[in-house]
């Protein structure tokens, strides 16, 4: 798998769109920074790690819907493998005219968009959600 990030990403947006009450896919910090960073924000409910049948470390997403419509309307990676994508505190972009986030790994570890600004801290922008 050359993009770890994306394959994590798309399964969240799988399972949003079919109605999943969770998603499960392999662990690594930062996923789990990402999935921390969903969850404060509301797009999740909650999010535990556990293992798979052969002992493999997991991350398990429980997955929000409001009236059986899923939170978690769409997101999409920005920073690939082949094309990344690195912006300055002034220069991250604003994800819907401020009703999504953008998620980015910074020296501070992943941040969304909102507290990138206040620290002044720039990054690769991983992701945008909505």
């Amino acid at each position: 798998m050359t993009d770890p990030i994306s394959d994590f990403l798309t399964r969240l947006r799988n399972a949003s769109k079919a109605g999943l009450a969770e998603c499960a896919a392999p662990h690594s910090k930062y996923k789990e920074g990402i999935a921390a960073i969903l969850k404060t924000e509301g797009y999740v409910s909650d999010y535990t790690t556990g293992s798979d049948a052969q002992g493999h470390k997991t991350l398990v997403v429980k997955m929000k819907y409001v009236d059986s419509a899923p939170v978690l309307t769409n997101i999409t990676r920005v920073s690939t493998p082949g094309r990344r994508l690195y912006c300055g505190y002034n220069e991250i972009p604003r994800v819907l005219n401020g009703l999504g986030i953008a998620i980015l790994s910074t020296s501070k570890g992943v941040l969304k968009d909102q507290d990138c600004r206040r620290e002044k801290l720039g990054g690769e922008l991983i992701c945008n959600v909505w």
